[in-house]
């Protein structure tokens, strides 16, 4: 049988590779390829001893496996990098008032919401008619997703309004 390498490169193919993973590992950080990297580097070991191929691959093979299994859920813990929430997310949770009628069929709505005007949609496709009380649910693009909450009168939508 005929061989693509000479035995004796066997050795510097699979160190060639295991640098080449490691590489693309630290350049993606997303824990993709530490793994083949390691049993790449592993399978050094039975091309020094002259093992046939198809060793060096299955041992390539299980050490990538084994170092996936055994430590990928106890990275991935210690790499969940929390979410941070950024300016626009502060309006979830808060109650704004309904500017222009919340029609979901015709794309249109407004709501004021911590003295900002917001674009914004109803959760339920519901219609909400202006001066209603609404809960911001979402945020999705620059839409709001609201919930009625109540209608308020004219002298109490003075009151929700910021003077500047």
């Amino acid at each position: 049988m005929r061989t693509i390498l000479s035995q004796e490169l066997y050795p510097v193919f699979w160190l060639i590779l295991g640098i080449a993973l490691a590489i693309a590992e630290a350049a993606t950080v997303q824990l993709v390829a530490i793994w083949f990297s390691l049993g790449a580097v592993a399978a050094i070991i039975p091309a020094l001893m002259g093992a046939p191929v198809w060793a060096q691959f299955l041992v390539f093979v299980a050490v990538s496996a084994l170092a996936m299994v055994g430590t990928r859920p106890f990275v991935k813990r210690f790499l969940n990098v929390k979410q941070e929430r950024t300016n626009a997310d502060r309006v979830i949770g808060q109650t704004g008032v309904v500017l222009q009628e919340i029609d979901n069929d015709r794309a249109q709505g407004r709501v004021l919401v911590m003295g900002l005007d917001w674009s914004a949609r109803s959760v339920d496709g519901t219609d909400i008619p202006v001066d209603a009380k609404v809960t911001i649910l979402a945020i999705e693009g620059v839409k709001l997703i609201v919930e009625a909450k109540e209608i308020l009168d004219k002298e109490e939508l003075k009151e929700e309004q910021p003077c500047y």
